[in-house]
């Protein structure tokens, strides 16, 4: 039987990415050739960097460019690498905790344009149903801020909490509930590991491309959320770089047609900007 251990898998892809970092910016490939340039790109382990390997690397590839991405499984280092120059653009994260993020750590990088994301759902391998969920239940859901308002959001959504009159729905926490009639046991943990959270608790919320990277499917989930502008990925380039010809072209493949396609057929049940519905 499979088993996914999030944090081997973490170090070892993040101890990769490092790798791939250091050999490029030791590199004399990093100055790109003004006829082929090279774009570096990083993304999150499972459906996030499957989207860019199906769909956008071979279409800049036919525009000329060589294309490096480098593979991340964790939400914090492809933001770094992206504001220290290791990386021409990331595509990881949604636009709330993008904003966040960039704001905490005074970062001067720009949302470049939408795309899919894998929706948040909850997981169990002790429950065949939300319904059949009891009372002191745990449930695991991720502990950065802004997916675990998220993962509360979803819970209100299935009618299992009630959140105060007047909260901000992207910034609640576990002090926001109103009502939490069946007593559920909330268990914050980092999103890469969420799906080893199946094992001790009855019910987990994982972030989509954690759940697909550890073997899950979307159709496992006992509930998917109905996923909100706000919480679609971004591509997120450098401030300066926004206007570069390269980042219209990374934004051009992402509202293409062709990458429209492989998204319907790779990618089925994914939420979407309105261009690609």
């Amino acid at each position: 039987m499979f088993r996914f251990n999030p944090q081997r898998r973490a170090a070892v892809a993040f101890t990769l990415a490092l790798a791939s970092l250091a050999s490029l910016a030791a590199s004399p490939a990093m100055a790109q050739d003004a006829s082929k340039p090279q774009l570096v790109i990083g993304g999150t382990a499972g459906s996030n960097i499957d989207q860019l390997q199906s769909g956008i690397v071979p279409l800049l590839k036919a525009k000329g460019y060589k294309v490096k991405l480098v593979e991340f499984n964790d939400y914090v280092q492809p933001n770094l690498a992206l504001a220290d120059g290791s990386l021409d653009a990331n595509f990881f994260q949604h636009e709330v905790y993008f904003n966040q993020f960039k704001g905490d750590r005074k970062l001067d990088l720009k949302a470049l344009v939408q795309g899919p994301i894998a929706p948040m759902g909850v997981y169990s391998k002790q429950r065949k149903s939300l319904a059949e969920l009891k009372e002191g239940d745990r449930v695991a859901l991720p502990n950065d801020p802004s997916n675990l308002a998220r993962g509360i959001l979803l819970l209100q959504q299935a009618g299992l909490v009630k959140l105060k009159e007047g909260v901000n729905p992207l910034r609640v926490s576990e002090l926001d509930l109103a009502a939490n009639p069946k007593k559920i046991k909330l268990v914050p943990l980092d999103a890469a590991h969420l799906p080893r959270a199946l094992e001790d608790t009855q019910f987990a919320i994982i972030n989509g491309n954690f759940a697909i990277s550890s073997g899950l499917k979307l159709s496992d989930a006992v509930l998917l959320e109905k996923t909100p502008d706000h919480y679609l990925n971004v591509v997120a380039v450098k401030t300066k770089d926004q206007g570069a010809q390269w980042a219209k072209d990374l934004e051009q493949a992402f509202r293409s047609q062709e990458f429209k396609q492989v998204v319907d057929k790779q990618f089925a049940g994914y939420a979407k900007p309105a261009f690609l519905q």
